[in-house]
């Protein structure tokens, strides 16, 4: 059993942002924040592992901002190695963006660089665009509340996912691609390994995690590139998972991020329903359930209540097509905790074969209707073997950038003509998704949309600041090796 007291939850905490559990009263702030890139250390199934991190002025993992309260960060590098953080969800100008040389250079060690933009409300986060980076896990939550926020009687907790290797990132992307060129993402590749101190050699790359597909004549969709050797919650795994203290009768709001690098996971609620209110930080129409989807780079907001009676409610994350869990525990006070097995007895069902749950997705906030002045179609493509993945049969480096003028409306067309599914994300802009496959519809509003083997998904938006925009495949062996181009906004 598991003591509530041991990091327990401190209902009325100052320090919101350390157990990623945030109370209904705001904390005044100061006028600007501070974030750090540096390294930390965690133990992961009993074994330390040296990770990086964005730690706060307190040294706690990622930003908590109030309604209205601007985003006024001072980021220092306290690595070793050049890096440069993404702020995922926010639309700042694009020099504030976060992309290695397009157009700031990387922080360079003990640099310390200032940036101020109004904060897109939501659930958002934070990680660096560099691969290598990304999967040592330099990483973490930005949640900007809204009023509403504030003004509603219910807990909110943030769920923060990884996957995690004790291999280097440069030996994991090795052995996942088969020592397949870069192709020009080469920005901090040599970055350091997670230290593992224990001396033993836990990864093991994955040749199955395949899938047929309905209708497809038996083809079989690639569902995961690798077995990681952990799935974290939190930073931690189910052997000592995060155990959330809630009020009997109360409500809660729960923040998903998924921040892995090539796991797609399932949320399961289990015995509490949930309400999907928001995705990408935008709200939609509730969506009743107890299991929904997540892929790398989206956030879900989840609405639960809890029993009158009290309990322990675990809110699980499940590896598609596999056994692997992880997730948190909602325990009310004096209620009993079970161990619970990081292994299901069985696989997940794939979320990625289909967009049951993007179709059913209604935004509460529309885009008004405007007739496109384009609709550039993307055709995503790619293979295991050898293992390099294209847009419009590029990689970055040869790409061809799909144009736009600032202020037209863009219908873009993500066609998917592999057996992988690919999370894109555009920088710089919302978009919302308007069709899949030939059914027209108001869908969510978004900056990452899952896109499924032999798949297409219509978005549109409205052309932003006339810059180079990165238009990119979230999962990371995909966009190291290629699976990048940029949306060029023209005047």
């Amino acid at each position: 059993m598991l003591s509530l007291s041991r990091r327990g939850f401190l209902a009325a905490s100052a320090a919101t942002a350390a157990s990623l559990v945030l109370p209904a009263r705001v904390r005044a702030q100061s006028a600007r924040m501070s974030l750090t890139a540096t390294t930390r250390t965690l133990d992961i199934k009993g074994r330390a592992a040296t990770v990086w991190g964005l730690m706060d002025g307190n040294g706690r993992s990622g930003l908590v901002l109030d309604p209205g309260q601007a985003f006024a960060v001072d980021l220092k590098n306290s690595l070793a190695e050049p890096t440069i953080i993404h702020w995922h969800g926010q639309i700042p100008d694009n020099a504030q963006d976060g992309v290695p040389d397009l157009p700031m250079p990387m922080l360079q060690p003990g640099d310390i660089r200032a940036y101020d933009f109004a904060a897109r409300p939501g659930t958002h986060w934070m990680h660096a665009h560099v691969p290598a980076h990304e999967m040592l896990l330099l990483a973490a939550p930005l949640i900007v509340r809204r009023p509403e926020d504030v003004a509603a009687d219910r807990q909110e907790v943030t769920l923060f996912l990884h996957d995690f290797a004790f291999k280097s990132p440069a030996e994991v992307l090795t052995e996942i691609t088969g020592g397949a060129s870069m192709a020009g993402m080469d920005h901090g590749q040599s970055g350091q390994g997670a230290m593992d101190h224990s001396g033993m050699d836990m990864g093991a790359m994955e040749q199955g995690g395949m899938m047929a597909m309905p209708g497809m004549d038996g083809m079989a969709m690639d569902l995961n590139d690798y077995n990681f050797d952990a799935y974290l919650a939190n930073d931690r795994t189910l052997d000592d998972p995060e155990v959330v203290q809630v009020d009997k009768g109360g409500q809660v709001l729960v923040r998903v991020i998924n921040a892995a690098a090539a796991t797609v996971f399932w949320i399961d609620t289990g015995a509490l329903p949930g309400r999907l209110v928001a995705v990408d930080g935008e709200p939609v129409q509730p969506l009743p359930g107890s299991r929904f989807g997540v892929a790398m780079g989206q956030r879900l907001d989840i609405e639960l209540e809890v029993p009158r009676e009290g309990g322990a409610y675990p809110v699980l994350a499940l590896r598609e097509g596999a056994k692997e869990r992880t997730g948190v525990i909602l325990a009310t006070p004096g209620a009993a905790v079970a161990k619970i097995a990081d292994l299901s007895e069985r696989d997940h069902p794939a979320f990625s074969g289909d967009l049951a749950q993007e179709s059913l997705l209604r935004a509460v906030t529309p885009l008004p209707e405007r007739a496109p002045a384009s609709q550039p179609m993307l055709m995503l493509g790619g293979s295991m073997m050898p293992y390099v993945w294209t847009i419009n049969g590029q990689t970055w480096g040869t790409h061809v950038p799909v144009t736009a003028k600032s202020g037209d409306r863009v219908e873009m067309m993500f066609h998917n003509m592999s057996m992988m599914a690919h999370p894109m994300h555009l920088h710089g802009h919302a978009f919302q998704v308007v069709g899949t496959g030939g059914a027209r519809f108001a869908g969510a509003v978004r900056d990452t949309v899952h896109v499924p083997p032999m798949g297409m998904v219509t978005v549109a938006l409205d052309a932003g600041e006339a810059a180079r925009w990165m238009l990119h495949c979230h999962h990371m062996p995909h966009l190291s090796t290629g699976m990048m181009t940029e949306f060029a906004v023209l005047a």
